[in-house]
């Protein structure tokens, strides 16, 4: 779990069937994710976003991944060996009690996770610890909808939601935007 409630997409979704409703690669592409950057990645599972990143930022970027999942830190670990790639900086943590460096990111990006978490406002205050001062959190999530995929409902934070969350984080929000069918983004800075 990239959380606490019990569901992350990663226990139900293969990563060859969850590519079919959501590319990680366009997904950063959108966010503005470049060579040389440093990217953290919150609840980063075993990687589908994590490894990606790392291809994108190069040598000269930097990917930290955070997740409470010891199996899925190590996975992720072994997935970036087979591939040599070597600008991944992992964690086994909660999000909560963790702040993995002092203003040093480009990007804090939450995929599919910040509705898992126990406390998100602390998350996002310790985001915003993380960040550059010119630097973005990016909050990628499953609409509040009934649909086959995604968590229950009744745990699923709507565009609204996670825009009061993200902005008591002392965020203020650029923009919100759909992507794909079950998704939406928010982008905000300190």
């Amino acid at each position: 779990m990239n959380g606490h409630r019990g569901f992350h997409g990663r226990h139900l979704y293969d990563e060859e069937s969850r590519r079919q409703w959501q590319n990680p690669e366009a997904i950063l592409a959108q966010i503005g994710l470049r060579p040389g950057a440093t990217f953290i990645d919150v609840g980063c599972g075993e990687g589908f976003f994590a490894l990606p990143a790392a291809r994108l930022v190069g040598a000269g970027g930097i990917i930290y991944g955070l997740d409470i999942s010891p199996e899925a830190i190590e996975s992720l670990r072994e997935r970036a060996s087979r591939e040599g790639i070597t600008n991944l900086r992992l964690k086994v943590g909660k999000a909560e009690d963790t702040v993995l460096c002092e203003a040093c990111a480009d990007l804090v990006f939450f995929g599919i996770v910040l509705h898992d978490f126990d406390k998100p406002t602390r998350v996002l205050t310790n985001a915003a610890r993380m960040l550059k001062p010119e630097g973005r959190l990016v909050n990628l999530d499953w609409k509040k909808e009934p649909m086959e995929l995604g968590p229950p409902l009744q745990i699923r934070f709507g565009e609204y939601r996670a825009r009061q969350l993200i902005e008591s984080g002392g965020f203020k929000v650029k923009s919100v935007t759909e992507t794909g069918l079950y998704h939406y983004l928010i982008i905000a800075r300190r």
